[in-house]
This record gives C-alpha cells, structure tokens and sequence, in this order.
C-alpha cells in the first residue's frame, strides 16, 4: 500500500510551493469523506469547478437585465446586442483560429450536426463517415442520424476505426494507413482531438494531411482538448471543429459550445448551412428582410439569439485563459500529470489497475485513465469519493479517469488520489 509518511506528502507540499497554479481562482467542493477539508478534485474532465469571478460576473449581467430591461441590447455594461463577439476573440486565440474563422453558440452536438449539414456531402463512392470506435456515444448517434438521412445505411456507412488487438488506443499511424487504402470512399473523417475514455491526444495535423491527401474533409470534436492541450487549428488546415466549454473550460453544466470552421470556407458561397436570424450580417439584421444576408465569418452558421446569461460564464473564463495562457498551463499539465503517473506506476504492480492512456507526454492530455478489476468502475468511484474526499469520474464497466487540472488541482490533489486507490484497491497475493 502507498505509504501515507509524511515524507511522501511532504513532497507533494513541496512540488505545490514550487511549481503554483491558479487555485485561489476557483470554489474548491468540501470533501465528502476522508481527513481532508477540500475535495481532490480530478473530474474537471467532465465538469470544471467554477471560477469565483464567474458569480460576480453573472451577476453583473443579471442586474442590467434588472436595470435596462429590453434597452439592455445597447446600453448594458456588455450590450447585448454585440456580446457574443467578446468571447469570439479570446475563443480563437485558444484553439488558435482567425476571429472569422469562430464563433460560440448553441451546445456541442447541436453544433456538429450544423457542421454536418455542411461538411457531410456523400457522393458517389464517396459516402463513408469515420469515427473511433471509443467516440464519446453522442458523436456516434448524430453521424449516424446525418448518414440515415441521406438515405443510407449506418451500418455500411459509418466506419468505426478500432486500435490494433491487444491494445486500447487508436495510433495515428493506424489512421494514416486506413486513409490511405480507403480514403476515396470517405466523405467525412470526424474524431476526438482528445479521446474521452482512454485521454489519448491524436495527432491532429498528421491526421488531418492525411485526410487531404486522400480528398477527405476532416473535422474535430475538442471537447477534451479544447483548454486542455495547444491547438492551432488555422495553421493545421482542419475544416471544422467544434468543443464544449464545461469540461476544462469551467463555465458550467452544459456550457455553450466553440465553432471553428476554416478561412477558406467561411468565404464559400456556395456551401449549404442553415441559418437564422443571427446568421445574416449584424448590419442588416434589424431591416427584417426576407433572405438572409451572411457575414463571410463563422457568424454565418450561427442561428439564435446569443443566451446572454449563458455566455457570461464563457467570457468570464476565456478571460482566464487569455490571462494565464495555454503555454504555461500545458507545462504544469505534463509536470502534473507525470507526477500522477509515477505515483500510480507505484501500486498498480500488485494491483488489478491497469493505466491505459500513452506513456508519452505529447500524446495525451490532463487525464489518466485506469482499467479496474474485480470491482465496477462505478463502485470504486463512490468509494474514493466518500471514504478518501476524491472526486474521479467513472466510466463503466471498468473506467476510471483521473484529470489533474492545471488551473486548480494540486500535486497533493495527486498524491490523495493515488493513496485513496492504494486503500480502496487491495493487492493481489
């Protein structure tokens, strides 16, 4: 078992002094179990904790509506009216976009099915959809939605690609060659620029190339990347993206979603999307003319009135980010996450844990992901929670997933966790 010495907590304390992140930031949960006042928070991979500006923030906005009512559209703190082009900026400086190229709107599946109206166009041979096996559940529904309304068959159309036999993450040198022998059937190539389940980080400029190579449109769901890992989707040449903005962006259950949709298709006339009120030019909206009139920007796909009270979470935590910067946040990222790996390499030897994300610093995330036996992934979860203050997240039948944040957790935050599996997971004679 971890030894609970006070020389090996002691180190953590002292990695905590040396190497500071940005906890004071955020609203640390009580713990809920063990001998520790705060939670060791590692589920900011499924919601990020709340930043203490975000209330103040909200705030702000609640008392304009109080104050303005409907003349709050221009004369609000933040005007209504314009508000969504103050997170456009600080959005495409974190995944490294154009302004024209992003825009913050609707929820993240919603948005890939807007993209998917656009980017989806099977024709001739050229009809197949490809997603990792291990996609999060909601990216295989809406591709397979989008194939059946075209008149297809999802199960011939969508094409689930899995990691070689024996092993648990998809190589991009797999996706590379897959491109290459059947890249002319494929109409649309959409994976996890971070992978949900196993946190592995895929090469997504070397995907991407090989995609074009093959006359393949290629988009991206970064819904585990997006603040998590650099991104410069302009430079790479990625046709679309998309990612929420709840997990490692903490702006709250079901927080709006990023749009990324490249330069030199915004400028394209001739691309089909839907549209609304909000995806004419802000200039004409209000002449109330029959036919839309779309900016040559992301804003085109944009439908709806912005939720004003949604989107202040957002701003308040691009802001943030714009702040600290993503250099700084990837580095205490791999020196966290590296810390982690070394304390669990030291008990799952003798233990029924199996770490399954890559070894290698440049191909994953803020996650470690663990295989459990003998015990549901779900069960375990409860367990570090109540009895240790641990909050991981559980993926069943047997995963659990362990993020430590840059912004907010602590290397002593990793050291409870690995204690805590050490305790609850006893070792095999």
């Amino acid at each position: 078992m971890l030894a609970r010495s006070t020389a090996s907590e002691a180190e953590a304390h002292q990695l905590d002094e040396a190497l500071p992140g940005r906890r004071e930031l955020f609203r640390i949960p009580p713990a809920d179990g063990g001998r520790y006042t705060e939670t060791a928070y590692l589920a900011g991979n499924s919601l990020g904790l709340q930043p203490k500006a975000t209330l103040v923030e909200l705030t702000e906005d609640l008392s304009d509506w109080s104050r303005f009512g409907v003349e709050g559209h221009h004369d609000a703190v933040r005007p209504w009216f314009g508000y969504h082009r103050l997170l456009t900026e600080p959005a495409a400086r974190l995944v490294g976009a154009l302004p024209e190229e992003t825009v913050v709107m609707n929820s993240l599946t919603v948005n890939l099915h807007l993209l998917m109206v656009s980017f989806y166009r099977p024709q001739g041979e050229r009809t197949q959809i490809v997603i990792e096996d291990s996609a999060f559940p909601s990216d295989s529904y809406a591709v397979r939605s989008h194939v059946r309304f075209r008149g297809l068959d999802p199960d011939q159309a969508v094409i689930r690609l899995r990691p070689r036999p024996g092993e648990d993450c998809l190589s991009t040198q797999d996706v590379v060659d897959f491109l290459d022998r059947q890249g002319h059937t494929v109409a649309l190539m959409l994976l996890g620029g971070v992978n949900y389940l196993t946190g592995e980080l895929m090469d997504i400029p070397a995907i991407t190339a090989a995609g074009h190579a093959a006359g393949t449109t290629v988009g991206w769901d970064l819904a585990h990347a997006a603040g998590n890992v650099p991104l410069h989707l302009h430079d790479w040449d990625v046709d679309f993206a998309a990612w929420c903005s709840y997990k490692y962006l903490n702006s709250g259950p079901g927080a709006l979603s990023g749009v990324f949709i490249h330069q030199r298709h915004v400028t394209d006339r001739g691309l089909q999307r839907l549209e609304g009120w909000w995806s004419t030019d802000a200039a004409t909206r209000f002449r109330m003319e029959p036919v839309s009139q779309p900016p040559a920007t992301a804003d085109a796909w944009a439908i709806s009135n912005p939720p004003i009270l949604a989107m202040g979470p957002v701003r308040t935590s691009l802001e943030l980010f714009d702040a600290v910067g993503m250099a700084e946040l990837r580095g205490r990222s791999e020196k966290l996450t590296g810390y982690l790996e070394g304390l669990l390499d030291a008990i799952t030897p003798t233990r029924p844990l199996t770490v399954i994300t890559p070894r290698d610093p440049q191909r994953r995330g803020a996650q470690l992901s663990l295989r459990v036996g003998r015990t549901s992934a779900a069960a375990l979860a409860r367990r570090l929670r109540h009895e240790h203050g641990v909050v991981a997240d559980a993926r069943e039948p047997d995963i659990i997933r362990l993020a430590p944040v840059p912004l907010y957790s602590t290397f002593h935050d990793c050291w409870r966790a690995a204690d805590a599996l050490a305790h609850c997971v006893p070792e095999e004679r």
